[in-house]
């Protein structure tokens, strides 16, 4: 028999990867399932970026590239911070990895030392703590509840800074939440880093683009720029561009660092497809007018579920910043009973009986780190938002 190692058992499962899975499984069933489980632009990619993806194969663009990314990309990102983030980096200082997840794995697993802390603000993206624990570190939760907007406090960040923390990761606009920070709000977090020069930020910038009622993105290293060399700035081209499936995420920091995270792709998966790399340099370098006109789209889908769903009873759910989730607390449906006698005692009871009853597919916001909560992608048709919140009103009316 084949010994499993111990580390495998340090760290669960996506619950959301889990939750999209279990609902395309129903649905090939045969099961009428609504599934708003996955964080996945249901646009297609850009005609441009297809067919710059199309001219690379023609080209023969079809080899093993460098390890962490060609330098026709590593340019384009380059252009691309300079432009829209103000920061300034060379092509030595831009690592990219299949995904973000890739290149967010690589850095910790690159500068983590057993026993060594990562503040994580929570509500958080899944994979944050585990990868963490899998690099062998700590991971400290720090709790950021609806009535401070979802958004991580000076003071909760100062208390949870101890002589081991090592980073701490920023992810705004937020998932699950969608919760940002304005410029003041930021410089208020980058103060207490500044007093603190043994800790690192890592920003997760994945959703840059998608800020609604006339916010301005803003990140660590561009508000306060002393943080520059102890800063790793991560964005990617999926939810920008709708190119989740071709797996580009990329970052920008400190020299030591990028080559140490290039050492470790390098050994463990190589380069990413060079395909996927070409139209990458497309989607940084092309036209940008696409981006504004989905973002308008995810605005008024978000103002329609936000709308219908604080009509469910029970349910309270705040409008967010940007992203494409909606994080509603469903305190209000715990402790009640389904039609058939079953009690509701946690998010995740809630988020099954929503599954059973109707046939929507959410996630628990146990899975985030905060209950009692359930996360809702509204990356999906106005048409399939509006049954699938008409549906949960009617679950929750059904609850006595």
């Amino acid at each position: 028999m084949i010994r499993i190692a111990q580390r495998i058992g340090r760290f669960k499962p996506s619950a959301s990867a889990a939750a999209s899975q279990h609902a395309r499984a129903l649905k090939a069933a045969g099961r009428d399932v609504i599934a708003l489980t996955s964080g996945e632009p249901d646009f297609p990619t850009p005609d441009n970026i297809q067919q710059a993806a199309t001219r690379a194969m023609a080209e023969g663009q079809t080899k093993y590239t460098n390890a962490d990314g060609t330098p026709e990309l590593k340019r384009a990102i380059c252009a691309k911070f300079k432009r829209e983030n103000g920061l300034d980096y060379t092509p030595e200082q831009i690592s990219v990895g299949n995904g973000a997840k890739q290149v967010l794995f690589n850095a910790l697993m690159a500068t983590l030392d057993p026993g060594d802390e990562v503040i994580i603000p929570q509500p958080c993206w899944v994979s944050y703590p585990d990868q963490v624990l899998l690099a062998e570190g700590v991971p400290v939760p720090v709790r950021c509840p609806q009535n401070n907007g979802y958004r991580l406090q000076p003071e909760a960040l100062e208390a949870a800074i101890t002589p081991r923390t090592r980073w701490l990761i920023l992810n705004a606009p937020n998932n699950p939440t969608g919760a940002a920070y304005d410029r003041q709000q930021m410089k208020a977090l980058t103060d207490v880093l500044l007093r603190h020069e043994h800790v690192a930020v890592m920003t997760d910038d994945m959703y840059e683009h998608l800020l609604f009622d006339g916010r301005e993105f803003c990140t660590p290293a561009e508000v306060e720029p002393r943080l520059y060399d102890r800063t790793l700035t991560v964005n990617g081209v999926s939810k920008t561009y709708a190119m989740t499936g071709w797996r580009i995420g990329y970052a920008g920091g400190p020299v030591p660092l990028i080559k140490a995270m290039a050492k470790m792709q390098g050994q463990a998966t190589g380069n990413p497809s060079s395909v996927s790399q070409a139209a990458a340099v497309e989607a940084l370098d092309g036209r940008q007018d696409g981006v504004g006109e989905r973002r308008e789209e995810f605005r008024r889908r978000r103002d329609r579920v936000v709308e219908l769903l604080n009509q469910a009873p029970g349910i309270d759910c705040p409008r967010p910043d940007g992203a494409f989730y909606v994080f509603p607390s469903c305190a209000g449906v715990i402790g009640k009973r389904t039609p058939d006698g079953k009690l509701i005692r946690t998010d995740e009871d809630f988020v099954r009986y929503l599954l059973d009853a109707e046939g929507v597919a959410v996630v628990h916001g146990a899975a985030y780190g905060m209950s009692p909560y359930f996360r809702i992608s509204f990356a999906a048709s106005m048409e399939m938002l509006e049954e699938g919140c008409r549906r949960i009103q009617r679950a929750c009316a059904a609850l006595s």
